[in-house]
């Protein structure tokens, strides 16, 4: 199995169904506009393909996971969209290109992300789902806690209440375990879900590993903040440490970082596998997020 290919189909495979989703002719031409921009300015589409590979892990249909892939792919361009605000972040590039509110302006960047929201339940909550409704309850209560106040939301209100000051490393962990893992969880469970064979046994261990990857990605992030160059993770670098933000790095020095990172690694691969072959491509994404350089 050519892994690096698969995660291209995957990638592929998410982004022509949110084509199709943003071609829908809408009210708002120029909302929509920074709607598709922000979806579409190149991200690696990670939470999507996790939404695939746990259908594929407990052999599912690949068509009922295309509504959650889309679905999750719109929350999280939402939340960057968000993220990238004056009020917030106030960064100007996001994956090299000008971030929303450059790119158009503030108010459109602030109502394209309301939008991205909604569409994300409107996708979920669709009557010509192929996915049976107790299974679209599911998905949308998983999808509404990692996203609101009990997870991402939460996360981000943790970060901005702690620029400029001093963290310990499990309230650091509490943020990213909300800020970014929320969603990374979300996504296994979903794509979980839709395979319509998921057992209680299956979403604790595919929980269990969302969880170390999803903090593992905070941490390379982290560490490519101080060791990547802008025209490589494709935002300014340094950009963490010019705004004071609490870091894996900061707490635990680089080489703790990337201990901890390493450790996070072990922990993902022991919790799949129980799966053996099947879990050969959820075991190539946590090297992949370990590895990556951007």
């Amino acid at each position: 199995m050519d892994l690096k290919n698969l995660v291209a189909e995957y990638r592929l495979r998410v982004e022509t169904h949110l084509e199709k989703v943003m071609q829908a002719e809408q009210p708002a031409p120029h909302l929509q506009q920074a709607m598709h921009y922000s979806l579409f300015n190149g991200g690696k589409r990670v939470r999507p393909v996790l939404v695939y590979m746990a259908n594929q892990l407990l052999q599912g249909e690949l068509k009922n996971a295309d509504i959650p892939a889309c679905a999750i792919e719109a929350i999280h361009s939402y939340s960057l969209v968000h993220d990238d605000l004056p009020a917030m972040d106030d960064d100007d590039l996001r994956r090299g290109k000008p971030t929303c509110h450059i790119a158009f302006d503030e108010a459109t960047a602030i109502l394209a992300g309301d939008g991205l929201q909604a569409l994300a339940f409107d996708l979920l909550s669709s009557p010509d789902s192929s996915l049976e409704p107790r299974i679209q309850l599911q998905m949308m209560q998983s999808l509404a806690k990692a996203s609101g106040n009990f997870g991402m939301v939460a996360g981000q209100s943790i970060d901005l209440c702690n620029v400029g000051k001093q963290v310990s490393l499990q309230q650091l962990e509490l943020m990213h375990q909300h800020k970014t893992g929320a969603l990374i969880c979300s996504s296994i469970e979903m794509g979980a879900l839709s395979s319509g064979k998921a057992t209680e046994q299956d979403l604790h261990s595919l929980q269990q590993y969302a969880a170390a990857i999803g903090l593992a990605f905070q941490v390379k992030d982290d560490i490519l903040d101080i060791e990547g160059d802008t025209a490589t993770i494709g935002k300014p670098q340094g950009s963490d440490l010019a705004q004071d933000k609490p870091t894996y790095p900061a707490l635990l020095g680089m080489a703790g970082a990337k201990q901890k990172l390493d450790l996070l690694n072990q922990q993902a691969h022991a919790t799949i596998d129980g799966y053996g072959d099947a879990a050969a491509p959820l075991h190539w994404l946590a090297d992949y997020i370990v590895e990556r350089n951007y």
